[in-house]
């Protein structure tokens, strides 16, 4: 796909020589006596986070220079986006491809490829068995060499009763981190895990010098209201968010990081709905834990409600919150308290959201391919000055690469990093079309409405895996297993 050319192409660039006079770099300008691979022009964010047309040169897969301005640099491959945001791909730090069988990683990685996301960090719950020992990391190695089209990160979990002690052995395999749940699930695939046990977990974890990101609800209080029948039998969506009132998830989530602050390991919460969620976290952060959250695009774009409209496709856990909670999450993300806006994409199928009563139906949506345009979208709408659309950027890319230990070679353009580059168009009447879309899913919650930007080429280490103007994907077996680095044991 990368040897394919289009109207978008300029030829092989000048002769050999310096940038253009005026040009300036994000570092000094690499000798350019012969072309790089390809290079990209759109507008490029430069020191002190300003915007301007530049380029983006790539070669041998890494990024080599971001330029501002035009210059003559040789290349084997030139494209233009005049207009368009070049963007660091994306590290949805939460996907769950193998949660439904009718996915897997071929299916949401294509769709990572064409939403702009090059780094996927695959959740640990599969239906088959979850990934809870060092051999199921590696089998699951293999299918992500078989079929990933993007780059892709595992995330282990460990059984109750014990399971900690497999921690080390998995960071060994090439885990870059763990996902526990202090709420039930299914006692096999997504058991709750008792707080000695995470004590207990929190201290492998640690010291294997990884990340565990903890389902923050709390067990006692969902369990008890979604029992109740009055809810347990309703057809109405106000039965879910009655049984996951907003002090279940603060609840769950100071119990996470105070057992976390104990054992003085990095903690993540994942898919945050409410702002005080982020307040605690910001608080015990402050206290010195090291600790984080991330909230995601259905809580930014979708309130409750729009489940009178949408019903089923909007329940997730934790549920769709008040306006009020929307806005106060972008308030928090606009000041930086939010490291990582990810999709917690679940591909159920259309049948596993239909049922009743209500509560019977399956938690979570796909959303892999709407993370980046929906979240960018969004921003730009709410506040032209760009600052939100930094902050949102940020926490798509940089943050969650800090998070699992992968920012030296992921999140950012930087010189010397991987050529993870997307092309961002705004586009105020970019309408979703949940047909277009590559998940086996087949459906999403943004369908018909219109997001405010759209992915025009994604490049995973300096291969073109996604280019709108053609539809065409980058094959299976591109991407790789990206793993952090290893760091001292205690003895």
């Amino acid at each position: 796909m990368a040897d394919l050319l289009d109207p978008r192409e300029t030829g092989l660039g000048g002769e050999a020589g310096a940038p253009s006079v005026g040009a300036v770099t994000s570092q000094p300008v690499p000798p350019t006596d012969r072309p790089v691979d390809l290079v990209v022009t759109g507008l490029v964010r430069l020191p002190p986070g300003r915007w301007a047309p530049g380029e983006v040169w790539c070669d041998a897969g890494v990024v080599v220079a971001v330029v501002e301005g035009g210059t003559e640099q040789p290349a084997r491959r030139r494209l233009s986006y005049p207009g368009s945001y070049l963007v660091p791909g994306a590290v949805d730090a939460h996907v769950h491809a193998y949660s439904a069988s009718t996915e897997g990683l071929l299916a949401a990685t294509s769709a990572a490829a064409a939403g702009g996301v090059t780094t996927v960090i695959e959740m640990p719950y599969d239906e088959a068995a979850p990934i809870n020992d060092a051999a199921r990391v590696i089998a699951k190695t293999g299918i992500v060499e078989r079929e990933a089209v993007v780059d892709v990160g595992l995330l282990g979990t460990l059984a109750p009763g014990g399971g900690w002690r497999e921690a080390a052995a998995m960071v060994d395999a090439g885990v870059v981190g763990f996902k526990l749940s202090l709420y039930h699930t299914h006692p096999v695939r997504f058991p709750r895990i008792g707080h000695l046990d995470m004590l207990a977990s929190m201290a492998e974890i640690r010291d294997a010098g990884s990340t565990l990101c903890v389902h923050a609800e709390d067990d006692e209080i969902v369990r008890d209201l979604a029992a109740d029948p009055s809810r347990a039998s309703s057809d109405g969506w106000q039965a879910h968010g009655a049984s996951r009132p907003p002090i279940a998830e603060t609840l769950g989530t100071l119990t996470a990081l105070e057992l976390a602050a104990e054992q003085g390991v990095r903690v993540h919460i994942c898919h945050a709905s409410l702002p005080r969620v982020v307040d605690l976290v910001t608080w015990y952060r402050g206290q010195g834990v090291d600790a984080s959250v991330e909230t995601c695009p259905h809580y930014l774009a979708f309130s409750e409600d729009d489940m009178a409209e949408q019903g089923a496709r909007l329940k997730i856990n934790p549920p769709m919150r008040p306006v009020e909670a929307v806005e106060g999450l972008w308030q928090r993300l606009g000041a930086g308290d939010v490291a990582v806006v990810s999709s917690d994409h679940a591909p159920w199928v259309v049948a596993q959201k239909t049922r009743t009563p209500f509560l019977a139906n399956a938690s979570g949506a796909p959303g892999i391919e709407t993370l980046l345009p929906a979240t960018l979208g969004l921003a730009l709408r709410r506040d032209p000055s760009g600052r939100l659309f930094d902050a949102a950027l940020d926490a798509l890319t940089i943050g969650p690469a800090r998070r699992y230990g992968l920012d030296a070679r992921k999140g950012s353009l930087e010189p010397g990093k991987d050529a993870d580059l997307v092309v961002l168009t705004p586009d105020p009447d970019a309408v979703l079309d949940e047909a277009t879309l590559h998940s086996n899913a087949g459906w999403s919650p943004f369908h018909g409405r219109a997001l405010g930007a759209r992915v025009a080429l994604t490049v995973n280490r300096g291969t073109v895996v996604w280019d709108a103007a053609t539809g065409e994907v980058g094959p299976a077996g591109g991407g790789l297993l990206v793993t952090r680095p290893p760091v001292p044991r205690p003895r």
